[in-house]
């Protein structure tokens, strides 16, 4: 730090030692209330002379014994004051008003006096203002303290990195005199312009305590020798800045960003870290409950910071941003704004960014509604984008930030949430189905994460209906499954009929594409349960049974339905083995097609049975029927 020294005499300024053993007395016999009033009445600093004193100046509640003579030479304010006073009250002057009070009043007067006084950048700022109240310019004394002040601040003060940065905390206390003065806005262009320098040229000390490069830890590789050259990181000034009130941080960033010569993303970052040092558990979404409306200002002011340049700050920081900005009900001007940049960044997100609270009225536990219009904001900036413009994006970038695998992150990121909202017992069915269809048009190649969701919210909401359970399950394509989430689904007992049948085809389809034959066709029936599948043939039986499809399976339909995938997947390791296509694979394809048919027959019977019109004769098993034994079920769930 930065410190000058003027004067040469002693210091001779001293307290009362009578008043201050009468305070110690008092404070001993218990009297801290008499002790505190003494104090504050009877306090007063005197200068230790063989010359009596012959003027008393009062600031604040200090009483200071001094001599006319060398206060008046310098001060033109103090003159004026003695020159107006009364003959009565000639010795004795009041200053209420002085900036800095006692403590700034005091360096003025031993300067006067030639005592020793040594400016720092703690005091200097207290001690210009007053200079300037007490009116001490060059016209009453060459080399008075406001030219050696000045001298002072621009030859030290403002070219040291650390000093203009406490300089400008101590202004706030100071205001309006340390603005009048030019104080706060030349502290804010020295520290602006320091932050704008080349980082070649940066020769001063700061605090970096974040991760650093090797070379900052001493640990840099040497060649020939040599150690090379210290790199300066670009963000180097910003947990300095980290200590500023937030009224004095947006006059710095504003003033950097007005040079010019720092980047957004270097913004950006000085942002989020003062955020994290300056909002408590900002890191962690959660806001302190006192002093709000002190936390909404400073949320507010980082919002209104943000560079203008898409991607200078991260996705998940604005989304915590969104999160503080809720608890803390910031104006719907910076709730919009950010709602308005997080959906075009929306693909670099997490699953853990989006899980916002929902208001504590809320039943449910997470806001599905502001998540809800991020997606369709993102999906309509895409779908706006300009053609020429989307083009030139994929041929310039990344594929990761083209607009097709941009809205591809978006459904998977998507998947992924709703995986994790669906263990919310409240959560309606109509929001998780509304959530899922507004990326239902992104075509991606797997709906394993799709697939997820819909069995952890099945499993969460065991009481929904049937009609709720099948639009559910629409959501999915059963032919973009995994084999290892077709396997598992075949066996969830969760799932309609209807959903277990088509996933078994698929896999069969699949198993026999994959050994080169042609899928069998199957029965009218059966086709019409899948997607695209004709309604033309069987369709009295089909439409008769169709509460039955879409019925929860019983641990018998899982054992036989899992018997033949077992055979189909066995049929289909025989032939990638290059065993000719024999037997087996025609016994699984009949198999099948009897399995459904017999489903079919036995949910129509059952259907009958229920209405009175079966006859007696039409009850009988067949010997496979008879012969079947009901087996334990496992449960079974995609994690």
């Amino acid at each position: 730090m930065k410190f000058m020294k003027l004067g040469s005499k002693p210091d001779s300024f001293q307290t009362d030692g009578d008043h201050i053993s009468f305070v110690l007395i008092l404070l001993i016999f218990g009297l801290r209330f008499y002790a505190d009033i003494s104090l504050q009445i009877l306090m007063f600093r005197y200068v230790a002379t063989e010359l009596a004193t012959d003027i008393v100046v009062n600031v604040g509640d200090v009483k200071f014994y001094c001599h006319k003579f060398p206060l008046l030479s310098k001060s033109a304010r103090l003159q004026k004051l003695v020159a107006t006073s009364n003959d009565e009250n000639g010795d004795e002057l009041h200053i209420q008003d002085i900036p800095g009070g006692p403590g700034a009043f005091e360096i003025c007067a031993k300067f006067c006096y030639g005592m020793t006084v040594t400016l720092n950048a703690y005091n200097v700022v207290a001690a210009r203002c007053a200079a300037e109240y007490l009116e001490m310019y060059e016209t009453v004394e060459k080399g008075n303290l406001i030219y050696k002040i000045d001298v002072f601040l621009n030859s030290s003060i403002f070219r040291s990195w650390k000093d203009s940065i406490t300089v400008l905390q101590s202004t706030k206390s100071l205001l309006p005199w340390s603005e009048e003065l030019k104080v706060v806005s030349r502290s804010l262009d020295s520290i602006a312009s320091k932050a704008s320098i080349d980082t070649s040229m940066v020769e001063w000390s700061y605090t970096y305590n974040r991760k650093k490069l090797p070379s900052e830890n001493g640990n840099s590789p040497q060649w020939n020798g040599v150690r090379k050259q210290q790199t300066v990181p670009k963000d180097w000034w910003v947990e300095d800045l980290c200590e500023l009130r937030i009224d004095l941080y947006k006059r710095v960033i504003t003033t950097i960003k007005t040079k010019g010569r720092v980047s957004g993303d270097v913004i950006g970052e000085a942002l989020n870290a003062y955020t994290m040092r300056r909002l408590p558990g900002f890191s962690k979404g959660m806001i302190p409950n006192n002093d709000i409306v002190k936390y909404r200002s400073l949320v507010e002011t980082i919002v209104w910071l943000l560079p203008a340049e898409k991607g200078t700050v991260s996705c998940s920081f604005l989304l915590r941003l969104l999160r503080a900005a809720i608890l803390l009900d910031c104006g719907e001007t910076e709730r919009n704004e950010l709602m308005r940049r997080i959906s075009q960044q929306l693909p670099e997100a997490t699953v853990t960014d989006l899980l916002i609270r929902a208001p504590s009225e809320e039943a449910t536990i997470y806001d599905v509604d502001i998540v809800h219009n991020l997606v369709a904001s993102f999906m309509t900036h895409i779908s706006q984008t300009d053609p020429v413009k989307k083009e030139f994006l994929e041929s310039t970038r990344s594929p990761k930030f083209g607009p097709d695998a941009s809205k591809m992150l978006v459904a998977k990121l998507i998947d992924g949430y709703l995986a994790e909202i669906a263990r919310d017992p409240n959560l309606p069915v109509s929001n998780f189905v509304n959530l899922a269809e507004i990326v239902s048009s992104v075509s991606r190649p797997c709906h394993d994460g799709l697939y997820r969701g819909i069995d952890m919210y099945l499993k969460e909401h065991p009481g929904i209906s049937k009609s709720e359970r099948k639009r559910i399950c629409r959501l999915m394509d059963c032919k973009k499954l995994s084999a290892e989430a077709c396997m598992h689904a075949v066996q969830n007992e969760r799932l309609p009929l209807r959903v277990v049948v088509q996933v078994l085809f698929f896999e069969q389809a699949r198993a026999t594409t994959s050994s080169g034959s042609s899928t069998p066709d199957l029965p009218g029936s059966i086709r019409a349960l899948l997607p695209g599948g004709s309604h033309g043939s069987s369709r009295s039986t089909t439409t008769n049974t169709e509460e039955d499809w879409d019925s929860v399976p019983t641990a018998e339909d899982i054992k036989a339905l899992k018997g033949e995938l077992t055979t189909l997947r066995l049929s289909g390791e025989t032939n990638r083995n290059g065993t000719a296509k024999t037997d087996i694979e025609r016994v699984a394809v009949s198999r099948m097609k009897g399995l459904a048919m017999s489903k079919i027959f036995s949910k129509l019977k059952s259907s009958k049975e229920r209405n009175g019109e079966i006859s007696s004769s039409d009850t009988s098993e067949s010997p496979e029927e008879t012969k079947s034994t009901p087996s334990v079920s496992r449960k079974h769930s995609l994690s």
